[in-house]
Order: structure tokens, then sequence, then C-alpha cells
């Protein structure tokens, strides 16, 4: 049995379509082998996610022998190599969305593999943002001040992959792309619903600095604006010529959660640290609202977001 009987005709234009996506994909991700140091890294890059991957693979494996496919047959379907194929299916690489969906799609699997997608976008992600992003989807509440550069959960694309282009030991390509789709991912908390109530403090300097040239920075500040008119959100900044600051310990996020804890999150130098003990979460709770307190109400920060939008 063929998969575009199963699956309805493969017409020359999505063919077409889907085969250059495919070479897209194969361009973006070169495959790991698993001799060597390869496997070493690939074993160590998927940690405990490793399992979710194998039972990815071995899904999309018997939907495939299902369909009377070989591995090269699938692959020409749906816009793939063998080779792309056959390492999806042993766990030795990563699936995008893309090859998912076209995959359900040729195989007839009903949204079955399609629906994989989002086990696999967490899988790909390092571990440090899938632990944070897991404590976000149980807040109910988030507070966090930024003192070096604008807040992961606002900045665009193109700002968070100049700054992740800067990061010393540098990132490979394949890193940027992984550590660019897991921030912008822990953005779907501005679509959740009920949605959360999100509060940000930002540093002056922050809107100005000049992170991947000026025009990212313009993107950046007129994206800035943007989330800044959503109901459940407030930001501010603190500005420069302020006396009294109560951040000089550094930057701080403080959650609530659905359960009626508070947690507490900093990152520094080659460390990160949640703080779940009571009276250091109460002293993040007291800084960050004296930091709320010191630093301009959310309507005077929007026009002071637009007169630095004017400026840049």
């Amino acid at each position: 049995m063929h998969a575009h009987r199963r699956g309805g005709p493969v017409t020359h234009e999505n063919h077409d379509e889907t085969a250059h996506n495919g070479r897209d994909e194969e361009r973006r991700w070169a495959e790991y082998t698993t001799d060597g140091a390869d496997e070493t890294r690939w074993d160590s890059l998927l940690g405990e996610d490793g399992a979710v991957l194998r039972a990815i693979g071995r899904q999309i494996k018997l939907w495939r022998e299902g369909a009377g496919l070989k591995q090269a047959e699938l692959g020409k379907a749906i816009g793939y190599g063998e080779d792309l194929v056959s390492s999806v299916e042993r766990a030795r690489r990563i699936p995008r969305p893309e090859f998912l969906k076209n995959a359900d799609r040729v195989l007839a699997a009903d949204g079955k593999i399609a629906a994989m997608a989002k086990d696999v976008a967490e899988a790909r992600y390092p571990k440090k943002v899938r632990d944070l992003a897991r404590i976000e989807d149980e807040a109910v509440e988030l507070g966090s001040y930024s003192n070096h550069n604008v807040h992961g959960l606002l900045q665009t694309e193109e700002y968070a992959r100049a700054l992740f282009g800067m990061r010393r030991p540098v990132y490979d390509e394949e890193e940027i792309e992984q550590q660019v789709t897991a921030r912008l991912a822990r953005q779907q908390i501005f679509h959740r619903r009920p949605a959360p109530h999100l509060t940000f403090v930002q540093e002056e300097v922050t809107l100005r600095r000049p992170i991947g040239g000026r025009m990212v920075l313009r993107r950046q500040l007129e994206h800035l604006w943007e989330v800044a008119q959503l109901r459940n959100v407030a930001i501010q900044i603190m500005p420069t010529d302020r006396e009294e600051h109560a951040g000089m310990a550094g930057e701080l996020r403080v959650l609530k959660l659905r359960d009626g804890t508070t947690v507490g999150y900093w990152e520094a130098q080659l460390t990160t640290h949640l703080v779940s003990e009571p009276k250091e979460v109460q002293i993040l709770e007291m800084r960050y609202g004296m930091l709320r307190a010191q630093a301009l109400p959310p309507r005077e920060s929007l026009a002071f977001i637009e007169t630095v939008l004017g400026e840049t």
C-alpha cells in the first residue's frame, strides 16, 4: 500500500513545496551520527528526554510500516532524505514540526503524529529552559526585574538571536537555533487562558543598548510597546537617574503559582537558582515590590518607551 493513497494524492505542487521545506530543514539541522564523540554529545543533549524521542521514533516507524513504505519512500513523499527518516526513527535526530506534519498527512495518521510536536518541542530545549518554562506554566502571577537586556519573554526573535550570538564560549548555529526556539516558545504565556498577571521592571539602559544593531533595537522597542498594551501586562522602566534602587543585587523573578505557593528565580554567571525557602522568597518579594515603587508607573513607562523609540 502506498502512503499517498491513504493520505490523499500528492500533487506536483505540494510535493515540490514539501521537498523544498525538507531541503531547508536538512540544511539547518546537520545529522548526528552514532559514532564516537558525536554519540556522546547527542546523548548529553537528549538527557532524560531521550526516551521521549525514542518513543516518537518507534511510532513513526510503526505508521510507516503499516503503510507498507520503506524509509526512502516515506522520505520522498514528504520531501526528506532516507537518512533523515532513519535518524528520526532511531532517535538520532530531533524532527521539526514540519516533518511531523508532513508525515502525518502522508501516512493518514489523523493528527496522531502531528500531535507529537509539543513533546518534541520540549525535548529539544535545554533542561534549564524546560525547567523554567514548567514553572512559568504554573504561574498565575509573574514579576521580573532585568538590568542588562530586555527580558526573554519580551524579546523579538532577531533580538534573541543577536544575544545568543554574543555568548562566550560561542554557540554554533544549531545551539543558537535551539536556544532561540526555546525562548520564543516560552512566550506562549501571553496567550494562556486564564491570562496570568505579568509585570516587568526594565532598566533604562536595556532600551538604549543597540543589541543586534539599531534596526533590531527599534523593532524590539516597537514590540515592547505593543506587549505593554495587553491588559494583563505591566511594563515599568527604571530610569538611570534614580538615587534609590532596590535591585543592586542583580536580576530577580518572583512567581506565584496555581497552588498558592510563591517561588523566586535568579540567574548569575554560570548559575541559575530556584528559591523556594519562604524567608528567602519573602526577601525577593520585598525587593521586587520596592523596585516597582521606585520605577516609573506603567503609563509613564509607555511614554518613555515611545520617547526612546523616537530617538532610535
